[in-house]
């Protein structure tokens, strides 16, 4: 299909109580593509009234929706896993219009956000409780779970696909009903993803889409609404924590998948060369635009010199170009305010001693292009040692022991994902233990999976999605006790 058929493809409208309507006042947003800078289309802009509506619809299904046998909630699930691998050509390059990644990685996307709902698909069905005899033998204790009510889901740019069927997924499969708002950055794939779910045979109200350019003032009433029960965002911390706050009011059950600061770790005992494949896919996944991107890679001395010549090889050969171009492995950054901090980041780095090896300024050209970069000899006083980079920039620190690169990769408020490369099997069990992570890949750069729990620690946020862990986030416990 072609760029623009793809595009026209998708409806444009908020998504609410199964049809498809235009803003209050027929207001919409622009859609750009970041390769470009161009406007790709335009979609509905909800406003407070809209958001309302939509929270109305959900709240208007929940009681059947709950009562809705659990293996019919897994066939839709299982339905649109299939629909999605279907059209996977069609939706990645819709996501690759509108988000900038290459054709493969939004493939890969794609199949890795189907298996969210395949997997919670399987979930819906093992779903139980327990049934016990009270200590003195009075009294049966029986306990169920039950869905939680009403979500509202704010979903990031980063992952348009993947982040809402991660959790919508478990959601569907607990009896859920939902409010999801889209980034306006990249509101396409998740309407494309709400007219398979419908098709998939999701009753109305279920699933509801509101793509708004006023996040804060249409979110805000939903979330202190009391008839909302749940509230889950993926984004940054600063976001998250502001949202904490507003969920407060109504003491709504929370989970919050929030910014990263992952180190990467290489051992003067690893192989170099799986070490160097392992940050490639840590560091360049997504053009480095990823909560779970390595951010500091901290490298003992022995091995520095080495590991960062290696890395800057293997960077400076990839091919930096618009994502759906033939032989493109790296796209551009979302928008202009990305690439900016990306540059500014790296020319702080470099201004307090930093070197590049590859890379280091902004591409001369159309959209938002920024070279993948190496930079050696960084300081830790740089402020890329504190905040996420969220960019294509590899940054190496050194360490002299495994007390003093533990200490740093722990120093930091963040806590989501550590990479560790060692080929000491004591020593790998004892960094799992210590790294103060939700997660720890050991000897891989990816950890994503959607039969793991995803989730991290201190300021990265709380609550796991995926896994068997994943579908409790939906669920409420119930106890009744039963005399005899």
């Amino acid at each position: 299909m072609s760029e623009k058929s793809v595009v026209d493809n998708v409806n444009k409208q908020l998504f609410i109580g199964g049809t498809w309507r235009d803003a209050e006042g027929g207001k919409t947003l622009e859609v750009a593509d970041p390769s470009t800078g161009r406007v790709l289309t335009e979609v509905a802009d909800a406003s407070v009234a809209d958001g309302k509506a939509a929270l109305d619809a959900a709240v208007a299904a929940q009681e059947a929706w709950a009562a809705t046998p659990p293996r019919d909630r897994g066939e839709i699930l299982r339905r649109a896993f299939e629909l999605i691998t279907e059209r996977t050509d069609e939706l990645a390059l819709l996501m690759t219009l509108e988000m900038g990644k290459t054709i493969k990685e939004s493939k890969a996307e794609i199949a890795y956000a189907s298996e969210f709902f395949r997997w919670f698909s399987e979930e819906a069905v093992r779903i139980s409780g327990r049934f016990s005899m009270a200590p003195n033998g009075a009294t049966r204790l029986l306990t169920m779970k039950q869905p939680v009510g009403p979500c509202l889901m704010i979903t990031p740019w980063n992952f348009p696909i993947a982040m809402g069927t991660r959790k919508i997924g478990p959601a569907v499969a607990a009896g859920c009903t939902m409010v999801v708002k889209p980034a306006s950055l990249t509101p396409l794939s998740m309407l494309a993803i709400g007219g398979i779910m419908a098709e998939a045979g999701l009753p109305d109200g279920v699933l509801n889409i509101v793509t708004t350019s006023t996040t804060g003032d249409v979110m805000e009433p939903l979330i202190r609404d009391p008839r909302l029960r749940k509230l889950t965002f993926t984004g940054s911390t600063e976001v998250g924590r502001r949202l904490i706050e507003q969920s407060a009011q109504g003491v709504l059950r929370v989970s919050m998948e929030l910014g990263g600061n992952a180190p990467f770790l290489v051992f003067g005992d690893a192989d170099i060369d799986k070490a160097v494949d392992g940050a490639m896919l840590a560091k360049m996944r997504n053009i480095g635009e990823a909560c779970t991107a390595a951010n500091r890679f901290i490298v003992h001395e022995s091995v520095a010199e080495e590991f960062s010549s290696k890395l800057a090889e293997r960077m400076s050969a990839m091919t930096v170009g618009r994502g759906s171009e033939e032989g493109s492995e790296v796209g551009p950054l979302v928008e202009a305010k990305q690439r900016d901090k990306v540059a500014a980041l790296v020319d702080d780095a470099v201004a307090r001693g930093a070197k590049a090896l590859t890379g280091g300024k902004p591409l001369e050209r159309d959209g938002y292009f920024y070279p993948p970069t190496v930079l050696t000899g960084v300081s830790e006083d740089a402020t890329m040692f504190r905040e996420e980079i969220f960019g294509p920039v590899a940054p190496m620190f050194t360490f002299a022991d495994d007390d003093e690169g533990i200490a740093m990769a722990n120093d930091t408020e963040f806590g989501l994902v550590a990479y560790a490369f060692t080929q000491d099997f004591s020593r790998a069990i004892r960094l799992s233990e210590r790294l103060q992570t939700g997660m720890v890949g050991i000897n891989q750069g990816i950890v994503s999976n959607p039969a793991a729990p995803f989730g991290g620690v201190k300021s990265s946020g709380f609550g796991r999605e995926g896994g068997a862990e994943g579908i409790e986030e939906y669920l409420e416990t119930k106890y009744v006790g039963l005399a005899l």
